[in-house]
């Protein structure tokens, strides 16, 4: 790990010289500055993650600091040595966003340990920071991965931003197939634990006699067949994400025992007596609403309550109008280069029929009607209607309206021209005959990217 950059501002070269050698030999990289304004200075070329600075000097104090380095979006932690007389303005200093004082004369120890604290916090708000310009860049990577044009979709794009930098517990509810797993990736993904493991256990496929040992692992000769130690899936994301799926199937008993786990961030092996510190997020993925299934004593309560920090409900694809088109569209694209085959034309019928569709598997269901699409075996003309089967509603009966429709055709040949001509806008306008003014009103309404 990289050492945390300080800079220290004083006027006295004995102080400035002291404070230099002592971080120094704790660990920190110094630099010093005998005035504000030098101070000031030298941020154009240095970026430390803690100021320390005396209160009372010549020319700019060291209150004066901290404006400025909000005027200027300075993302540095600044705390303040100050005389006795000092404190009342080092406290108010604090109330404009200075990250601590320390009074004269203080504790070496404890600068050391100030200086880690400011250090630390200013490393998690540039990680913040960056997380949040990754998903406010135009949400483009967020936006492949949670794909539709919906408002439904903005706002769970919305919600994952959110909640992704923040270290909560998150609980999915939401039907088979409609994507818990994706989201839950995306909020480990764009975290600051995206480079800690994202471990998946579905508990609805653990046998009950079992899961307490895949959760929490176990020592050798901790029961008959416990041969050798095991590590838990709670201790194997440490430093990472916990994604329980399916949550609502798993036993009462192991319940009480991952609320403790949760509640106090410790585990404990079977068979052993030693408790290891957890530093791991939770998210609980469920088929069903958990509030009503604890209300109705299927569910503990107070594992819910635990858990509910944030919640974020995903709709069915039949409620997404016509995301299942983008979607398709999406996953055909995939399915072709997969399979190494040319991407196939979608007809009117076709987009008809993916609108008509009622989508009981939701987006899984979708992505394997892209797949046989995309491969063609067995279907004449490469219908859809034919893929989906006696499933699909007639297009009299389909509920989206004229406008949705073309819409939903004029997006998928706009797209398809696009993939056909690598991203070439001027290309795209000879191939559709438009000006290239109304080519380019037509991608923003209809929210088609290169």
């Amino acid at each position: 790990m990289t050492k945390p950059v300080v800079l220290i501002v004083d006027d006295e070269d004995m102080v400035r010289t002291a404070l230099e050698q002592w971080l120094s030999l704790s660990g920190f990289v110094t630099h010093a500055a005998q005035s504000a304004d030098q101070a000031l200075a030298m941020l154009d070329t240095i970026h430390p993650q803690v100021i320390l600075s005396d209160v009372r000097m010549p020319g700019l104090s060291g209150l004066d600091l901290l404006p400025i380095m909000q005027e200027r979006s300075l993302s540095a932690e600044v705390i303040l040595i100050t005389g006795h007389g000092d404190v009342p303005m080092a406290v108010e200093a604090m109330r404009g966003g200075a990250f601590d004082f320390l009074q004269k004369p203080y504790a070496p120890d404890q600068l050391v340990q100030t200086i880690r604290r400011a250090a630390e916090q200013a490393r998690l708000k540039r990680e913040v920071a960056e997380l949040r310009r990754r998903l406010d860049g135009g949400d483009t990577e967020l936006s492949t991965r949670l794909v539709g044009s919906s408002p439904i979709m903005e706002d769970l794009r919305r919600a994952v931003r959110d909640l992704a930098p923040i270290p909560a517990d998150v609980i999915l509810v939401g039907e088979t197939g409609t994507g818990k797993e994706v989201v839950a990736r995306c909020l480990h993904d764009f975290s600051p634990r995206a480079n800690g493991p994202f471990v998946a256990v579905n508990c609805a496929a653990i046998p009950a006699e079992l899961i307490e040992s895949e959760l929490f692992g176990h020592e050798a000769g901790a029961f008959t067949s416990a041969r050798e130690k095991r590590v838990g899936k709670f201790e194997y994301a440490n430093c990472g994400t916990l994604l329980l799926d399916e949550i609502e199937s798993m036993p009462l008993l192991a319940q009480a025992k991952v609320l403790r786990v949760v509640q106090e961030r410790m585990v404990e092996r079977i068979g052993s007596n030693r408790q290891i510190p957890l530093d791991i997020r939770i998210i609980a993925a469920a088929k069903i609403d958990l509030a009503t299934e604890s209300e109705a004593g299927r569910f503990r309560a107070d594992l819910f309550y635990r858990l509910n920090m944030a919640t974020i409900h995903l709709a069915p694809l039949r409620q997404r109008g016509e995301d299942c088109v983008l979607l398709f569209h999406h996953f055909l694209g995939l399915a072709a280069q997969r399979f190494n085959k040319p991407v196939p034309t979608l007809h009117p019928a076709d987009i008809d029929a993916l609108l008509a569709h009622s989508w009981p598997g939701n987006v899984r269901e979708l992505k394997a009607a892209a797949d046989r699409f995309a491969l063609g075996l067995d279907i004449t003309g490469r219908s859809l209607a034919a893929i989906l089967g006696t499933r699909a509603k007639p297009p009299a009966a389909s509920s989206a309206s004229l406008a949705d429709r073309v819409a939903a055709y004029e997006r998928h040949v706009i797209e398809t021209e696009l993939a056909r001509h690598n991203d070439s806008i001027a290309a795209v306008v000879d191939a559709l005959q438009v000006p290239r003014r109304t080519l380019s009103e037509k991608m923003a309404r209809l929210g088609v990217r290169r």
